[in-house]
């Protein structure tokens, strides 16, 4: 009888089987939209000379990095937990590649706003590169480093995967601490191209080449 009970109470816990997990209800969407409008609202604020908007936009910034933090720690308990079926890893694996080809299509847009303005005929679209006071860095020299450095930082971190993958902690430690020193020295070198541009003038706010340049490298 008790065993009965006892049972059916689990069976009540358990609720109704789905293929997808049903989460409780969780304040981290509700945070994380918040954060990202004030750190929008601060940083469009900063651009137009508040001083104000600054510190909005780090707030924000600090919003969205915590609801990461802690909305990606319920998604690794309800993992741990076993609550995810093949069919939500499934789907979790599609919506990684929808993200990555969103991602690829929102730089293109960019990427293609600077090539019209750079190689369309000036009769056509009144303007020319590089704009006039600007010496651009060379293409073979920090760029051409850069991305190199970024695509080995990419090779990096799929060693530190097959690592993590294979039980091998060590070597995935390696990797990441590798993978790590790359991505500060690719934002060092990027902090000093763009230092090198605002000095000669080229900041955001300079026509569709400060606009497209910034967003597709700073974004």
């Amino acid at each position: 009888m008790a065993e009965a009970t006892h049972a059916g109470a689990h069976a009540a816990h358990a609720g109704p089987k789905h293929d997808y997990y049903l989460v409780d209800p969780s304040p981290w969407p509700l945070a994380g939209s918040g954060a990202a409008l004030a750190l929008t609202a601060g940083g469009v604020m900063w651009m137009h000379g508040s001083g104000a908007g600054g510190y909005l936009a780090l707030l924000g910034f600090a919003g969205v990095l915590a609801t990461m933090f802690l909305w990606f720690r319920d998604v690794l308990k309800e993992a741990y937990a076993g609550d995810y079926s093949e069919k939500v890893a499934s789907m979790l694996r599609i919506g990684m590649v929808l993200f990555i080809a969103s991602e690829v299509l929102f730089f293109f847009a960019f990427f293609w706003a600077f090539f019209w303005g750079a190689l369309v005929p000036p009769e056509i679209f009144p303007t020319s590169w590089p704009p006039e006071g600007i010496e651009p860095i060379p293409a073979f020299e920090i760029p051409f480093l850069n991305t190199m450095i970024l695509l080995l930082s990419g090779c990096t971190v799929t060693w530190a995967h097959h690592g993590l993958v294979h039980g091998d902690n060590e070597t995935t430690k390696k990797a990441l601490t590798l993978t790590v020193a790359l991505g500060i020295l690719f934002l060092s070198l990027q902090v000093y191209e763009y230092i090198h541009l605002v000095h000669l003038g080229m900041t955001i706010d300079k026509g569709i080449f400060g606009s497209a340049f910034y967003m597709a490298t700073g974004f």
